[in-house]
Parts: structure tokens; C-alpha cells; sequence
């Protein structure tokens, strides 16, 4: 399996290397002309969007696992029982 992949990538690469075919175009970080466009705006959002992130997260999971905790106690398909209580 590896050397069919291997011979099929050396084929590809062999069909590449011909000059005609080759057409460099990297327009995401430089002008029409060749210039190299300035670094985008970055927009810091600090402590402020981690807790806007952090914070319903854990809220809609936190609501998640206790409807799937009442739903598998009330299908008595998991419930704990009292034997595990004995830690004394």
C-alpha cells in the first residue's frame, strides 16, 4: 500500500516539473505586483472574550449532563447505589 502511494506521488511529481506547467500565484499576501501586503489588524479581545467563551460553555454543559443524569436515573438505566456510600 505504501509503495503504490509512494510511485503514484512520484508520478505526479515528475508530471509537475515541467517548467510550462508551473504557475506561481500567491495573492493572500502580496499585491498584484509582488509587494508584500502589512500584517492584518489583530482585535485583542483579553479576558473579557475567554470569559465570553469559558463561561456559556460550561453552562450549557453543565445543563447537558444534568438532563442526561435525570433521564438515565429515571429509565433506572444507571443509579447509583447506597452500597457505594460506605467510605467510613
Amino acid at each position: 500500500m505504501y509503495i503504490s502511494r509512494l510511485s503514484r506521488l512520484l508520478t505526479q511529481t515528475k508530471s509537475l516539473s515541467k517548467p510550462e506547467q508551473i504557475v506561481q500565484k500567491r495573492t493572500a499576501t502580496t499585491t498584484p505586483t509582488g509587494a508584500i501586503l502589512p500584517e492584518p489588524e489583530k482585535t485583542p479581545f483579553g479576558l473579557l472574550g475567554i470569559v465570553c467563551a469559558v463561561v456559556p460553555g460550561l453552562l450549557i454543559g453543565a445543563a447537558i449532563s444534568k438532563n442526561i443524569a435525570n433521564f438515565l436515573e429515571e429509565n433506572e438505566l444507571f443509579v447509583p447505589s447506597d452500597d457505594d456510600d460506605d467510605d467510613d
